[in-house]
């Protein structure tokens, strides 16, 4: 299929790829059909109106996936948008393991990123937690006034570090739990890294 809607980046992306290669293509060929730019961003075929990102499509060992950059504002009338972490605030994606998949759900997927451009087109922004919205488990506020190095470290973290540490801490159910992973990862913390660095 030549185009001039196609981007060489993209068609050396798929011809690249070995694992999902038949399901990129039928992809790429559905979003081309709702009119978007296709360009190539974050080392990824992504897709576009007027320089807004719409959707991205990518690839994982056990499924590839459309993902829309604003999913958390679409309505997900048929329940299919997934989250990947609880983390991921605004991004929703669509996981696919088969290209019979894809084929079986073309209209769907093409009625979520019309959607979705309306989304964008209406301006629409997503609403994000800032982090003074998360509240700092007790048992990590004790270690931070205790230990004044650690609460200057901590907040030199990036944001999106201290979401991940504060989430992580909060989690546990029991405060012996929260108080052993705040141990567990004090000098982590010390050393300016993140929960997963």
């Amino acid at each position: 299929m030549t185009n001039s809607r196609l981007n060489p980046k993209v068609d050396e992306y798929l011809n690249k790829s070995k694992k999902w290669k038949e399901e990129y293509e039928k992809l790429r060929t559905i979003v081309l059909d709702c009119e978007l730019t296709e360009e190539f961003k974050w080392m990824h075929p992504c897709y576009t109106l007027e320089n807004k990102n719409i959707v991205l499509i990518h690839g994982f060992k056990e499924y590839c996936a459309i993902l829309f950059i604003k999913g958390s504002l679409l309505k997900d009338a048929n329940g299919i948008l997934i989250q990947q972490t609880e983390n991921v605030q605004a991004g929703r994606q669509i996981r696919f393991t088969n290209v019979q998949e894809i084929v079986e759900m073309e209209a769907t997927l093409k009625a979520y990123i019309y959607e979705a451009i309306e989304v964008e087109k209406s301006g629409l922004e997503v609403d994000f937690k800032k982090n003074e919205e998360y509240t700092i488990p007790e048992e990590f506020q004790n270690k931070l006034d205790e230990i004044p190095a650690l609460k200057t470290a901590f907040e030199a973290l990036t944001p999106g570090r201290q979401r991940a540490y504060i989430f992580h801490f909060t989690q546990p159910k029991q405060s012996k739990t929260r108080v052993s992973r705040v141990e567990k990862y004090m000098q982590q913390i010390l050393n300016g890294k993140g929960l997963n660095d």
